[in-house]
């Protein structure tokens, strides 16, 4: 059986990082994807975006927490997790399904602010002392997230 998402999308908030008591780091961000859609009866054009939940633990989570903002658009590989609870309010059961992720590129800013005036450059948000810095085009996986290497090379997306 294979249960593997991939997705291309834009950052919508800073990740929410969290260390838990084993002093392991868990990242959540939600990346919103944006699809064309033609309707042929009325000929007219919309967008469809979609938010997606995902969960980046340990070494992926340290990399969100020190590349990745709001804006970033990121390349994430990953397989989907459901998993269920009861609201304690309303005492309901509740059903979420987010994209734990085992891969993350980083590939630039998708706006005209950008620093330098070039593509895929990265800008700090004004309310920021300094900007974060930003790695262009890095692959992080699981394995490879623990040290996060220097940027040599520039990898385009593998498709």
């Amino acid at each position: 059986m294979i249960n593997k998402v991939i997705l291309v999308g834009n950052v919508g908030a800073d990740p929410e990082v969290r260390v838990l008591e084993g002093g392991t780091k868990v990242a959540r961000i939600r990346i919103a994807t944006t699809e064309k859609i033609y309707n042929r009866t009325t000929q007219e054009r919309r967008d469809h975006t979609e938010w997606h939940s995902i969960t980046l633990w340990g070494g992926l989570a340290e990399v969100a927490d020190r590349y990745v903002k709001k804006g970033t658009q990121v390349y994430i590989e990953g397989k989907l997790r459901s998993r269920q609870w009861e609201d304690e309010a309303t005492k309901t059961k509740r059903y979420a399904v987010e994209i734990l992720a085992d891969d993350l590129k980083l590939l630039g800013r998708k706006d005209s602010q950008s620093e330098g005036g070039s593509g895929g450059g990265y800008a700090g948000a004004s309310n920021q002392s300094a900007p974060r810095p930003y790695v262009p085009q890095q692959s992080y996986n699981r394995e490879s997230a623990s040290d996060i290497p220097q940027v040599d090379e520039v990898d385009d997306l593998p498709f």
